[in-house]
């Protein structure tokens, strides 16, 4: 086993703490040329598609990157903006603002992110922490539902990375948070804050990204953990049942997928005399392009293409006080009985040890 790529040890460094905050990933511009990088990468991963490699290699090489990145490239660039995409802008602010709260309840952690598809990746960003003097890690993975295409994606790779490296940090990583408390009224917030300035809708739809159905009778908790979300959401906002409706989005291939799905039941809404829909994601912690181009143009175009009136899309908590506030104390409850507290800087005792050691300082 070669531990080439491992940063260099310091003796004597300061120990920390870090959090990386982990999403999906991006292409690094809206072009065919950084989409078909970004495409390669992603669906290459048997987390996210589960076909033997045998079979679906010709088809991802011979089909989908040869005609898939143009179109999708199109849609990027719809939603584009000055500061790049939008997922990765918004990553970049809960990163900061993670590290700001924190930080103001006295935590010393190093906050970084990283991108399980593109960059910065996880192994170089957990190379950089390591370098910094990390020996304990939080992985909080972008999703507040549990799916083996996404969050244990994160986790593979990080398992991946500790293969090349001879002194593991010490890990923990967050399942999931689709029923934390913060987090559903985080959710409630911005739902009744849309409301006090554009009224009810008729229908509020719940928009979860989809997955193959075969992976609910697998056992992957992703399907019941989007219901409970929801439940919980139409809970707390005082719904009935008949005033909400959970759905899926994002489906890709001819398998049967996760029902219902999103833009059918919205021209079903439409035909049925809804005269106005609102509809937020949950299952996304950033705006990105499945909410800003596959929700607010498609599935809006679709609505109101149906007859529908009124298509309100409700954004993602983004980097709102409310959804800071509901990831910091998650964070806190995982770093429970790791030293937050004490400043690396100030850890003369370990410094005093390993030039009692004769060790580099």
């Amino acid at each position: 086993m070669a531990f080439a790529k491992e940063p260099p040890y310091t003796h004597g460094q300061p120990a920390r703490i870090g959090v990386l905050l982990c999403n999906l990933g991006t292409p690094e511009a809206p072009t065919p040329s950084a989409l078909r990088r970004y495409l390669g990468q992603f669906l290459s991963d048997h987390r996210v598609v589960e076909i033997p490699k045998a079979i679906w290699w010709p088809i991802l090489h011979g089909v989908i990157l040869r005609k898939r990145p143009k179109e999708s490239a199109a849609k990027y660039a719809s939603i584009w903006t000055p500061e790049g995409s939008p997922l990765k802008a918004w990553t970049e602010k809960q990163t900061k603002l993670l590290r700001g709260y924190l930080g103001e309840r006295g935590h010393h952690v190093d906050v970084r992110y990283a991108m399980r598809y593109g960059q910065p990746s996880v192994p170089s960003q957990l190379d950089a922490m390591k370098a910094d003097g990390c020996t304990r890690i939080l992985v909080l993975p972008a999703y507040p539902q549990y799916c083996a295409a996404t969050t244990a994606s994160v986790y593979d790779m990080v398992f991946r990375w500790g293969l090349n490296t001879r002194t593991l940090p010490e890990f923990r990583f967050v399942n999931h948070y689709h029923d934390d408390a913060g987090y559903i009224d985080a959710l409630k917030a911005s739902v009744q804050k849309h409301w006090m300035a554009h009224g009810r809708p008729d229908k509020l739809v719940m928009s979860f990204h989809g997955m193959p159905e075969r992976t609910l009778h697998l056992g992957d908790p992703y399907h019941c953990e989007c219901h409970k979300t929801g439940r919980l959401l139409a809970e707390a906002l005082g719904l009935q049942r008949d005033e909400y409706l959970v759905t899926f989005q994002s489906r890709f291939g001819r398998a049967k997928w996760l029902e219902p799905y999103t833009e059918p039941s919205l021209v079903a809404l439409a035909g049925q005399g809804v005269g106005r829909v609102d509809v937020i994601c949950p299952g996304f912690s950033s705006d990105c392009i499945e909410t800003l181009e596959e929700i607010n143009q498609e599935a809006r175009e679709a609505f109101l293409h149906a007859g529908g009136k009124e298509f309100h899309y409700i954004p993602c908590l983004n980097d709102s006080a409310e959804g800071m506030r509901a990831l910091t104390a998650i964070c806190e409850r995982h770093l429970a009985g790791w030293p937050t507290q004490q400043a690396p800087a100030a850890d003369e005792q370990q410094r005093t040890r390993a030039t009692a050691m004769g060790a580099t300082v």
